[in-house]
């Protein structure tokens, strides 16, 4: 059993940065891999970034590798993505997802999904 709360998001111009956190509790925490999800207005929602467990194995959806960086905190039980160099298709909500153990490309394996927060990114 995992809760789920992201914070970070908000109105930023193209190339500037954020860092989205998401804040967990539960007392299986450090068995859950954790993912970062998005979905802008009228379309479907897509991956985004995955860490295992362990943190030592990240993953990253082609449109945001090089710009976006996931990593965990297990002690602090939160995981964070760090957005740089944003561009106006970046806008959408984030949301944050745990399963256990192994982490997956497909949302439709998450049991746990965060509230989402808003980012917008203006030209």
């Amino acid at each position: 059993q995992v809760q789920l709360v992201e914070s970070g998001g908000g109105l930023v111009q193209a190339g500037g940065s954020l860092r989205l956190s998401c804040a967990a509790s539960g007392r299986t925490f450090n068995s859950h891999a954790m993912g970062w999800f998005r979905q802008a207005p009228g379309k479907a929602r897509e991956f985004v970034a995955g860490i295992s467990w362990s943190g030592s194995s990240t993953d990253y959806a082609d449109s945001v590798k090089g710009r976006f960086t996931i990593s965990r905190v297990n002690a602090k039980n939160t995981v964070y993505l760090q957005l740089n160099s944003l561009k106006p298709e970046d806008t959408a909500v984030y949301y944050c997802a745990a399963r256990l153990w192994d982490y997956s490309r497909n949302g439709e394996l998450y049991a746990y999904w965060g509230q989402g927060t808003q980012v917008t990114v203006y030209s």
